[in-house]
């Protein structure tokens, strides 16, 4: 078989995997994008088109304005913990201690629950008289009774971002490891030689070299924060109020329940919009950080 010839039979195993990406992908934004500037309801395959009807709508009413606001509130503090305690964790278990299998496997347990498990579990932790933070405070004296993180307008938000942070660690915490594990010992060594104490060795020779784990970990956290739909939806509904209403909770909302799919596809085509944008600017930023490193 000549070369022409076995360059054209390539081409034909491309084909399931693009036919498949055109089907799953490019087919329902298309259709998400059309949906958004109709009054399509969801059910009814017969539907005007309003033109940007829909967008005007979700300003107008504020929604975009709320779940944004909620989605980068719990995007960075997810992304901000989730990354620094893996980061400390990682050169906690990176040490030479005993039973560190024991740990490193601990701190990746969270990580194997899925979101429903891990959503009903904190949200019995959280129970504002019979959970296992109440019952601490109780015992330690104090009124736990009058704690409602969940119930609270202020602190509802928070406290679900933390359950993503527990959730999550585990996952940074091995790519920070992993990273760590390629650090030269020579160059390491060489800074003890020069006199270079462990926060210098640290701060100029190990955080440098963990340039592309920090992008993979950073990307990964944003995208997961600006997806955030799993804990709201399951712990609190978007609640109290709107509370806890991200973007994609009001998404299923008005698709969903109110059956205004022409305008949860608008809401979508925003929703898509700021994730391409927020995370192609934190990707090219950390990639000239990366090459700088």
């Amino acid at each position: 078989m000549n070369s022409a010839v076995l360059k054209k039979t390539m081409y034909w195993f491309v084909v399931p995997a693009l036919l498949m990406y055109l089907v799953f992908w490019i087919y329902p934004i298309l259709k998400l994008f059309q949906y958004s500037i109709s009054d399509y309801n969801g059910y009814v395959q017969q539907f005007n088109y309003i033109g940007f009807d829909n967008f005007k709508q979700v300003f107008k009413d504020g929604i975009v304005g709320t779940s944004l606001s909620n989605t980068l509130i719990y995007t960075v503090i997810f992304v901000v913990f989730s990354n620094a305690i893996a980061l400390g964790l990682a050169f906690v278990l990176n040490m030479k201690i005993r039973a560190t299998g024991l740990y490193r496997t601990a701190a990746y347990i969270p990580t194997l629950f899925s979101a429903i498990v891990v959503g009903f579990i904190w949200s019995y932790v959280y129970m504002p008289e019979s959970g296992l933070i109440a019952s601490v405070m109780n015992w330690l004296g104090m009124n736990g009774s009058d704690l409602n993180l969940l119930g609270s307008y202020g602190s509802a938000l928070y406290a679900i971002s933390a359950v993503e942070v527990w959730k999550h660690i585990g996952t940074s915490t091995v790519i920070y490891l992993a990273g760590l594990q390629t650090v030269p010992q020579d160059l390491i060594e060489a800074g003890k030689i020069d006199g270079a104490s462990s926060w210098k060795i640290t701060r100029f020779i190990r955080i440098p070299l963990l340039a592309t784990s920090i992008t993979i970990n950073v990307t990964l956290s944003v995208i997961n924060g600006l997806k955030a739909f799993d804990y709201p939806f399951i712990m609190t509904n978007g609640g109290p109020g709107r509370a806890t209403s991200t973007l994609l909770v009001d998404i299923f909302r008005m698709a969903f329940k109110e059956q205004q799919f022409g305008l949860a596809s608008a809401l979508a085509v925003i929703s898509f919009a700021v994730i391409i944008l927020i995370t192609t600017l934190f990707v090219t930023r950390l990639n000239k950080r990366e090459v700088s490193a």
